[in-house]
């Protein structure tokens, strides 16, 4: 018989949802992250960054030691995250694959990196086919950036039902993390009966399956809620010694199986919510590490070391964050910041409604547009993911042999990739975050409607259908709090229509620029190609005069 262990795991779910211009494909200034462009860069250098380089001191202050938290703690980063790292801050972005590499070794072959739903919706309130691709797209991230399949998949604010977890089954995962009031019942193997753990009852010490109505398998994870809830909001991150202590103290006496505890938290809690958060952080992993009896561990060695022996069933459309389920994101279920004391949130259904409006009455229009020229749409559309991870011409020339019924024209092939591009952003738009916070005016929301609007225009070049209106007429029954915002549609007309990009300005802003430099060879501006013409620049004084043409 194996003997008992005693495992500490801590997960960081780490992520941003995506704040590209969908014109530009590139993040505009945001001042409220200032001194720093925007609100990655702020978090990159406040969290990402010192977690791959954490400092341990001695009691004199004096460093004894920088290391990676990541290789030692189990982590996941969204994918939109990760595709803003490599470009803007390639460094943190290796340190991260390298973490994962060497977590490999540290625990038996078990990378300590978990894939992500794509672009963080709540799976939930999805259909089932956009489930689906929210699964495979995070799978193919995953795969093309770590180089290897993942075991496992965060859920979005761990929001769940029994056909999320049936997609991630379907696609080889096997296993994912949820909160302990999420457990409706357990039983062991065998037993015919279930016994009920509900209220944040269930055992978090060990691993439990879902046996779905497929036939299919996963595992769950219950996290401590409560030492979650205390790293996140009671400040036990202000001392490194205090979380160590706390962590140990979760094993259960008297107890013959090997047991698990283990905490689930945003990872920005480590740096950025918590200023030094990762350095108690490294010092809370080095101290386990250095307790006699005890080991640090990941999910995936957990599950492979001690498959589940008991069943359990789920409490279905709930979230970690949401005291009514999954309603924070869907209706005016009370949820908020608590930073607005007697805002409404109202909105949330309107928005959602206008979003599903958007979708729903596109599915029929890009199914007959792609009739004569895909194999399957939505085979395309999840394979598409593949030109979004990797630009190069052979690339998409295999995406084609594979899902193009026939060679196409370049008018089909542009035809094609726009309606692939709508239908990534009427995913884009679905992020979590834009219904998470006090005003359908905030940032996230904007965000959103910003790819709402991007899937509309591409739904006018590409289907020659204007859903603008009836989208603008629901969207007007979201009520802001800000009498000047008003509502959804005065929203939308006033921070969102002026921000589309056409050609017209992606000239206008290489026609600006050409006063200051002067452009033989093509260039890009953003999302644009310009290849110059003619361009010359006439000078009297302190005046400049720029004539030219080009194609764009």
């Amino acid at each position: 018989m194996k003997a008992a262990q005693r495992l500490v795991c801590l997960h960081g779910h780490f992520y941003q949802p995506p704040r590209e211009n969908p014109w530009l494909e590139t993040i505009e200034v945001q001042d409220s992250a200032f001194p720093y462009h925007d609100w990655n860069e702020r978090i990159t250098a406040e969290c990402y960054e010192p977690n791959a380089y954490a400092r341990i001191l001695d009691d004199n202050g004096k460093i004894v030691s920088i290391v990676s938290n990541y290789e030692r703690m189990s982590f996941n980063f969204g994918p939109t995250l990760l595709s803003w790292m490599l470009v803007h801050c390639k460094r943190v972005y290796e340190s991260i694959l390298l973490a994962d590499k060497q977590s490999l070794l540290r625990f038996s072959g078990h990378g300590s990196a978990m894939a992500q739903v794509y672009n963080h919706a709540i799976m939930p309130l999805c259909n089932a086919r956009d489930k689906r691709t929210q699964v495979v797209w995070g799978l193919r991230d995953f795969a093309f950036r770590f180089g290897r399949l993942p075991e496992g998949m965060w859920l979005a604010e761990t929001a769940v039902d029994i056909d999320t977890l049936e997609a991630l089954a379907k696609e080889g995962i096997r296993f994912t993390i949820l909160a302990p009031h999420q457990a409706k019942a357990v039983r062991r193997r065998g037993e015919p009966s279930f016994t009920d753990v509900s209220g944040s009852r269930v055992d978090t010490t060990m691993p439990y399956e879902v046996v779905l109505p497929s036939g299919r398998r996963i595992a769950v994870f219950f996290y401590d809620g409560r030492t979650s809830r205390a790293v996140a909001f009671e400040g036990l991150l202000n001392h490194g010694d205090k979380l160590a202590e706390r962590l140990l103290r979760g094993f259960l006496p008297g107890v013959d199986h090997s047991q698990l505890v283990h905490i689930a938290t945003d990872g920005e809690s480590y740096g950025h919510h918590h200023k030094y958060g990762e350095m108690a952080l490294a010092f809370a992993l080095r101290t386990i590490e250095q307790t006699e009896g005890v080991r640090l561990t990941n999910y995936g060695e957990m599950l492979a070391q001690n498959p589940p022996t008991h069943e359990v069933e789920i409490v279905e459309r709930t979230a970690w964050s949401c005291a009514h389920g999954i309603d924070r994101w869907a209706s005016d279920c009370g949820c908020n910041s608590g930073g607005n004391p007697g805002w409404h949130q109202r909105w949330r259904a309107p928005l959602r409604a206008a979003l599903d409006l958007l979708r729903d009455r596109l599915v029929p229009l890009y199914e007959q547009a792609t009739a004569a020229l895909l194999h399957d749409p939505w085979a395309a559309r999840d394979a598409y993911v593949d030109m979004i991870l990797d630009g190069r011409t052979e690339v998409r020339d295999r995406f084609l042999r594979n899902q193009a019924k026939r060679p196409l024209s370049a008018d089909e092939l542009a035809r094609v990739f726009q309606l692939l591009e709508m239908q990534r952003h009427l995913l884009l738009m679905y992020t979590s975050c834009g219904w998470f916070f006090d005003d359908i005016s905030g940032t996230e929301p904007v965000q959103n409607l910003l790819y709402a609007a991007r899937a509309i225009q591409l739904a006018q070049t590409a289907l020659k259908v204007d859903l603008e209106p009836s989208f603008l007429e629901v969207l007007a029954t979201a009520e802001s709090n800000l009498v000047e915002v008003g509502n959804g549609r005065r929203l939308y007309e006033a921070q969102v229509r002026p921000r589309k990009v056409d050609l017209a300005k992606a000239f206008a802003h290489y026609a600006i620029t050409s006063l200051f430099q002067h452009y033989e060879e093509p260039i890009n501006v953003y999302g644009y190609d310009v290849r110059p013409r003619e361009h010359q620049v006439l000078r009297a004084g302190r005046v400049s005069l720029a004539l030219g043409r080009a194609d764009v």
